[in-house]
């Protein structure tokens, strides 16, 4: 672990109707520095309120422990009503590991959380997942079986002692679980019907767990046993899967109500698709669905790809796109507005100071360049007209996958296409990441040079803001430069009506290559390092040579086509 690990917390508190209540719990939260709240999600028929934050370890256990305080002072579980089973005011807490720690670490934090909350607030806690040993009890929902009202005497049998505090149960508090865990998506499907019995049977075909066998009716009929006297069961069809059906008063319809345990094994547009097979054998249509919490981008760029790809169309398309695709075809914006810059978890966490210049529009990005100030200057400008050339070329792959006739070659243009948004999308990161490197340097310019050491540190600073500098113009040489075996494709395959698009998306790569060549020369030759300046510069005229003598050969060929 370092000191700049980062671990996500998505505790559930059993209150999602008084908002008042609610927001003195995330008011808790917010008052630890280190951490930032990401969402609060309530549910006023699960009375239920999902909220997620991130941050260092040691700055999350703090914000957390304060959260399941105030809840369990402020929610009196001996009158909770609500869909969603639950066994306390914070029903559970998960930690989930984002970058720079292992799970095993995050689990230890979890227990040394899970310590403090059964010492100090006599609230009875059980570990799962990750931070349970013992895999009889590991399991969220065998732990929250019986519910809270179930608790009283359940609690009290030897195989069911909590892990920490008292084994009695907390008659306001109730019980709560922590632990460590893989990212979860929490993913209703609407229905439309209000028949919790059918929703049911629908859960039971898609979780992992399925249901028990009976002998004759489904239903009612004698559930069968194996040699050991257990239920035999009848697996469901998606892996790391839990489901319920439950009605909802709020929307007036039953939903599928599920956990993807790891989005890795059953995706979301699978689970959806997997739902939406089983409904309609029953009679049911699926209408939407519903995100609770956040969602990693990757989710939803792989349901955009997916339902573009049912559709034999082109997957290389804006990330904009994939998402938008993917809200439509799994219906996350039949119940509200789905906005993806609060339910990504990526662009919940994105510094937009980072991508300052990206979001600009294009007056606004040509007049900050003519600006008085050194930056954005070449390198920013070389990496656009970098990514301008290669949109072009997305442009010709886009036109070619969707052209009529031409539909036994979609899935070639369409990889050409995916291809080149990758390279765009790098492309357009640098013209931020360049003017960064810039202000870098001036920045460790700027440092203190009273004393021997502080001169030591603005050197070293100066050095290595440096070498940073020349990085990041050498990518988008390098970017540039691989953009033009896509641009080469969509000349000499691509629908020829566009194919002096595709030859000025090559004059762009040429541009954009020896923009940056000036970049990383006018840097490296400040290095003191001699022996890293010699390396990189080599590095540099080799992608130019090789550029320009690429790009001439394909701009002979786009003007020898339409001589």
């Amino acid at each position: 672990m370092n000191k700049d690990s980062l671990i996500e917390c998505v505790p559930n508190f059993s209150e999602g109707n008084n908002l008042n209540i609610i927001k003195q719990i995330t008011s808790e939260i917010e008052a630890v520095e280190g951490v930032m709240l990401l969402d609060v999600d309530p549910g006023k028929a699960t009375n239920r309120t999902v909220v997620t934050f991130v941050g260092h370890p040691d700055a999350v256990i703090e914000a957390a422990y304060r959260a399941i305080k105030k809840a369990g002072e402020l929610i009196d579980m001996s009158k909770h009503k609500g869909e969603h089973p639950r066994m306390g005011a914070t029903d559970v807490c998960p930690l989930i590991p984002v970058s720079g720690i292992t799970m095993e670490e995050t689990a230890a934090y979890a227990k040394k959380l899970g310590k403090r909350v059964g010492e100090e607030l006599n609230i009875p806690v059980y570990l799962y997942e990750y931070a349970q040993h013992n895999k009889d009890r590991n399991n969220l929902s065998i732990i929250r079986g019986g519910e809270y009202e179930g608790f009283f005497d359940k609690i009290t049998k030897p195989e069911w002692k909590p892990d920490f505090g008292a084994a009695v149960m907390n008659v306001i508090a109730g019980a709560t679980v922590i632990g460590a865990r893989d990212f979860l998506i929490a993913y209703n499907v609407n229905l439309n019907t209000k028949s919790v019995r059918l929703a049911n049977s629908i859960a039971f075909d898609v979780r992992e767990a399925g249901r028990v066998k009976r002998e004759g009716n489904l239903i009612t009929g004698k559930v069968l046993k194996d040699g050991d006297g257990n239920d035999i069961r009848i697996p469901g069809a998606l892996k790391a899967v839990k489901a319920i059906g439950w009605f909802i008063e709020e929307y007036n319809i039953a939903q599928i109500s599920m956990n993807l345990t790891n989005y890795k094994i059953t995706s979301v547009h699978t689970a959806f698709d997997e739902v939406c097979k089983s409904a309609e054998s029953r009679g049911v249509r699926v209408t939407g669905s519903e995100l609770v919490g956040l969602i990693p981008l990757s989710a939803l760029l792989d349901a955009g790809q997916y339902f573009l790809r049912k559709q034999k169309r082109s997957v290389g398309v804006s990330e904009e796109e994939l998402i938008h695709i993917a809200v439509k075809s799994l219906g996350l914006d039949e119940l509200g507005p789905f906005d993806p810059q609060q339910k990504i978890i990526e662009y919940k966490l994105r510094n937009a100071a980072n991508e300052k210049l990206i979001r600009m529009n294009l007056r606004e990005f040509a007049n900050e360049t003519a600006s008085e100030s050194p930056a954005p200057g070449g390198g920013s400008i070389s990496a656009y007209v970098g990514a301008m050339g290669v949109a072009l070329g997305n442009m010709v792959a886009n036109l070619s996958a969707g052209k009529r006739g031409w539909e036994d070659q979609t899935v070639y243009f369409s990889d050409w296409a995916e291809k080149g948004q990758y390279i765009q999308a790098e492309l357009l990161k640098i013209v931020d990441d360049d003017t960064a490197a810039f202000n870098a340097i001036m920045n460790a310019f700027g440092l203190p040079k009273g004393t021997d050491a502080e001169k030591q540190t603005r050197t070293q600073a100066i050095e290595d803001a440096t070498k940073y500098a020349c990085e990041v113009p050498l990518r988008t040489m390098k970017l540039s430069f691989e953009s033009l075996d896509m641009l080469a494709a969509m000349i000499e395959k691509g629908n020829q009506n566009s194919i002096t698009d595709a030859g000025v998306g090559v004059l762009c790569a040429k541009t954009a290559v020896r923009g940056a060549y000036f970049n990383v020369l006018v840097n490296a030759k400040s290095l003191k390092d001699t022996a890293y300046a010699t390396k990189i510069i080599d590095e540099a005229k080799h992608i130019l040579q090789s550029n320009h003598h690429r790009a001439d050969e394909l701009i002979a060929k786009v003007e020898a086509a339409i001589a």
